[in-house]
Parts: C-alpha cells; structure tokens; sequence
C-alpha cells in the first residue's frame, strides 16, 4: 500500500492510500476518466472501501483513489491536540499536489469526512470539481452525542479483559450501526477495531473522537463561496444525520449552481456505505450525478504554482475568515498542523486528554491472540455476557441461571424392595384378577345349553356320548 510522507518542523505524518489502478499506484491511471477522491467513514479506513473499489459501475468509469485519515488505518503520526477537519483538509491538499493528481471529483463518506471535503473544497477549488456527501452531520456537535461517544470510547480504551472489550464493542456498534444489525457485518467491524484501533492506541482514537465533538460550523461566507455542484445523501434511519441536517446544509450553499441535490436512501442508518445494498443505491446516485457534469480528463501534471506558494495562499485565506492562529508568529504553510483552527481552550482541553490516554498504553490490554488475530468474535461471546443492552437501551441481564447454578443432583431411580408384605403380594393377585376382561372368562364359563355354546363357539368340541366312551374299541 503506497503512502505520502508530510513533514514539516512541528510535524511528521505517513498518509497511506489505495487506488483503483491495476498496480496500485498513481500513474496507472487512465487519463480519458475522471477521478474520484473517496474519505472512508468514521473509525474505518480505506479497507472498508470495498463496496465502491469493486463496484463496476465505478471502477471501470473512473479513476479512483482514497486516503487513510492521519489518526486511522495504516496512516501514521504523532498526537496532536491541534487536530480538526482544517487539518484533514490541509493533509488531503499535500497529498493531492505531491502526487500530481488531476482536479477530482470528492466523495466523502459519513460524518467528519464530510467536514474535511467542504474546507477542502473552500480552501483549494481547483482541486475539487463537485462533492458527494454522505450523511452530513449537523454544524456543531450537541451535548449528549459528545458525553455518550466519550464514555464509551473510554470505556473500549481501558477494558481490562475480553468481557469488558466486548461490552463496549457493543455500544459502539449500536450507537453506529442500529440496533437492527447484521450480525457477520458487526462482528467484521470489530473485528477490524480490535486489530486497527486496539487500546494501546488509545491517543489516536481520543483524537479522531475529538475531532468529531470539538467540530466548530464553517463561517457562512466560506459556505457561500463554495460553488461546485453538490449532492447529498443521507440514510432515512441514520441517527447522526438527518434530512433537516441535509436540508440545513444544502440551505447554506447558496452559490451552488441549481443547488445542492438531495437523496435519501430508504431504510439506511449510519454507515450506509458499507453495507452492500445500500452502498450499490449510493454508487448508482453518485455515478448519474457525476455523469450529468462535463467530463473531466485525468492528465497527472506538477501544478503550476510550487506547493509551499499555494499552501502560503490557503493560509491567507483561512485568516481573511478570521480563524486559525491569532499569534505574530509566522506559521510554516507546509505543516498541516498550521491550519487548526482549534480555540485556545479547546487545545489545552486535548492536551489534558491525550496525556491522560497516554499514560501506560503500552500495557493496554491486547484483544488478539498470538497469531495476531481476534481471540473470538463478538457473536460467540454473546452468550457468556453478564450485562447486554436490550434494544430500548437498557441494560438487562441476558444471562440464563443455569450458566452459573451448580447443577442438581440426578435423581436415583428407587430400587425395589426384596422382603415384600404378604398384604402387597395378595392385593397386587387382587388387582391383577380384577384386570382381566370379560371376553377372557367368557371364554372359559359355558353359559346355556350345550347345543347353543357349539353352535355360537366352533372352538368348544362336542363331547362324545357316555356309551360310546364305556365301549371296548
């Protein structure tokens, strides 16, 4: 899997990605498509891109590529309290120059990707030439969904043993996911989160949660000048993003040529990407949105201007809007940190937080086993669970007495007695007497004449007469 390195003096990042060309890499593309950018869902990476990279009605129309986010995949980097969406977007801009790449076309998926697609396209136009965005959601975080993600981000960084990780994967993934999950693709899912994001990696996932509930709402000047065409989608059940996010969204775009589209997708929830019918609505919405602009080539041409220049411009547009850093030091316009436009107290926050998970996360409890892999999957530990969320929410003991009860003792069938009373042995006759039925002495009493009992009972021989018995034969 090919990488950009990003360094700079105040920061180091290896940003990998995946591409849809037969080797891999950039220059495989083929320059009579458009390309199309993918940002992978929340917590994921570019290995949950499945579903669009092997779609035909993509791939074999367009060039596609997609970057792990710095905090997520196999991307690498140091802690950073400074870290928000500016600064995703500053990453996706140097690795779009350092890699030649062609104006592409932005797909982003679920929430904070969708954040980074629209200050990039603010900050960078001529890279962008429209956006696909997937479950926008609303401008600032509220209240509950920042103390119920923390709690239990927290709860999965610090599990002790399996039980406890198990319990806090299965909050994440009805707070994600639904109650109404599938369950091979919930056990998938984490199943990756136990091997990409373990809890000795806890600093990095506190980070990408951060960015998440610390998101501040873009200034509506800069939404005003966002101009490529827009289409959004959202999930009907997605508990994050609903239509009036959507409909808030497309409100703010007013420079946005016939405005922004909308599309729901009946019946999807959150990570409507992922799961195969509802990916397939969503690649089929974006290819016919695509399809409806001017087709664009993919030549791979050095830009005009040299990186460090446009990256100074983008800066001076970042503070024309009155965000970013409010010093007199001069910031180094090749460090994607330089974009945070994080308040004072909101890094000073994030820095308490990183410390605190990052003390002894070396000696965070490992989920997989010696060969590297997940010890069991969420599914088959269901059953041994002391404490399971009921679909209302509540937490309820599912666990049936007889896991944990000692088991009864058999009972031993009752021998019989070898000394029996007279009284039993003659009523036991008695009833066996009395059992008998009426055909079987029939069977034995002649009732009537002899003649009548031959005649009605062939069985019954006739008696030879008296005479013929006291005949010598």
């Amino acid at each position: 899997m090919p990488y950009v390195d990003l360094y700079s003096s105040d920061d180091n990042a290896s940003i990998f990605y995946r591409t849809s060309s037969t080797y891999g890499n950039v220059s495989g593309f083929d320059a009579n498509k458009p390309t199309i950018m993918i940002l992978h869902p929340m917590f994921l990476d570019c290995a949950w891109l499945d579903c669009q990279f092997g779609d035909p009605r993509l791939c074999d129309n367009f060039n596609m590529i997609a970057f792990d986010m710095r905090t997520m995949g196999k991307s690498q980097c140091q802690p950073s309290p400074k870290h928000d969406s500016w600064v995703d977007a500053a990453d996706i801009a140097l690795c779009h120059q350092f890699l030649n790449l062609p104006p592409c076309h932005v797909f982003a998926l679920e929430g904070i990707s969708v954040a980074c697609a629209l200050r990039f396209a603010y900050l960078f136009p001529e890279m962008c030439l429209s956006l696909a965005l997937c479950n926008p959601l609303a401008t600032q975080s509220q209240r509950w969904t920042q103390n119920s993600t923390l709690e239990i981000i927290h709860s999965w960084c610090f599990s002790e043993d399996l039980e406890a990780l198990e319990h806090a994967a299965t909050e994440l993934v009805n707070f994600f996911l639904g109650p109404n999950r599938d369950v091979d693709l919930q056990d998938e899912v984490v199943a990756h989160w136990q091997k990409r994001c373990p809890p000795n990696r806890r600093p990095w996932i506190v980070e990408t949660l951060s960015v998440l509930n610390n998101r501040i709402p873009m200034p509506f000047e800069a939404m005003a000048e966002i101009k490529q065409p827009v289409l959004l989608i959202h999930g009907e059940r997605s508990d994050f993003s609903s239509r009036k996010h959507s409909e808030a969204l497309a409100a703010q775009l007013r420079s946005v040529e016939g405005g922004a589209f909308i599309y729901t997708v009946k019946g999807a929830a959150t990570f409507l990407s992922i799961i195969p019918t509802s990916a397939s609505i969503v690649n089929r919405a974006v290819k016919e949105f695509i399809n409806r602009l001017p087709k664009s080539r993919s030549e791979l041409k050095p830009p005009e201007v040299s990186v460090a220049a446009r990256m100074e411009q983008a800066l001076k547009r970042l503070a024309d809007l009155g965000l970013g850093y409010k010093g007199t030091t001069r910031l180094d316009p090749m460090s994607s940190l330089s974009f945070s436009c994080c308040s004072e107290s909101v890094r000073l926050a994030q820095d308490v937080l990183l410390e605190e998970y990052k003390k002894d996360r070396l000696y965070a409890f490992n989920p997989l086993g010696p060969d590297g892999r997940p010890k069991r999957k969420l599914s088959d530990g269901k059953d041994d669970s002391w404490f399971e969320v009921g679909a209302d929410g509540i937490g309820i003991s599912t666990i049936a007495p007889s896991k944990f009860l000692p088991p009864e003792p058999k009972k031993e069938p009752e021998k019989e007695s070898k000394h029996r009373n007279v009284t039993d042995i003659v009523e036991t006759k008695v009833i066996k007497t009395s059992m008998a039925s009426a055909s079987m002495v029939d069977k034995y009493i002649i009732k009537g004449p002899m003649a009548k009992v031959v005649r009605e009972n062939p069985s019954v021989t006739t008696p030879k007469p008296i005479g013929r018995i006291l005949m010598p034969q």
